[in-house]
């Protein structure tokens, strides 16, 4: 895969915060802890991730990452009303795994907040963040739910 700097910069982010976002869940480490233990040790090395395609790849976007995490901090329960009301009945946030639960909730905030960033980019960024962690048919429940997200959110 051959991305610009910038796009391989945002995609080392994403991983990052649903790492750091998955952290702060298992943990409940503090913000602004997180976030430094994250600048101070994680970000802005080399990554080897065959899911996206590389073995060396880019430093992160820090400013990038830092929204994604502080925005699903910020506006957890709002995200999480929008993933619910995705799922299928009889299906409820408690019920996703752990991680899946961060690659939704990362998705979602940049589908809310990041009007910047073209649905699709997120949508298709996010389903390869979710093939480091699981596999095909997971992705694919990715890129539903964050399909459905989209339709109702930016929907012109």
């Amino acid at each position: 895969m051959n991305q610009p700097a910038r796009s391989k910069a945002r995609s080392a982010a994403r991983l990052a915060a649903v790492q750091a976002l998955y952290q702060q869940h298992m943990e409940g480490t503090a913000l602004a802890r997180l976030l430094d233990e994250f600048h101070q040790h994680r970000l802005g090395r080399a990554i080897d991730d065959d899911a996206f395609g590389d073995t060396e790849y880019a430093d992160a976007d820090v400013p990038f990452f830092d929204d994604v995490v502080r925005g699903v901090d910020a506006r957890r329960d709002e995200i999480d009303t929008v993933i619910a009301g995705k799922l299928a009945d009889g299906w409820s946030l408690t019920r996703l795994d752990k991680a899946m639960l961060q690659v939704l909730r990362a998705g979602t905030y940049e589908l809310i907040a990041r009007v910047d960033v073209p649905a699709p980019v997120a949508i298709n960024e996010y389903v390869e963040v979710a093939k480091a962690f699981f596999d095909d048919g997971q992705a694919k429940f990715v890129n539903g739910i964050l399909d459905a997200v989209a339709k109702e959110l930016r929907a012109s």
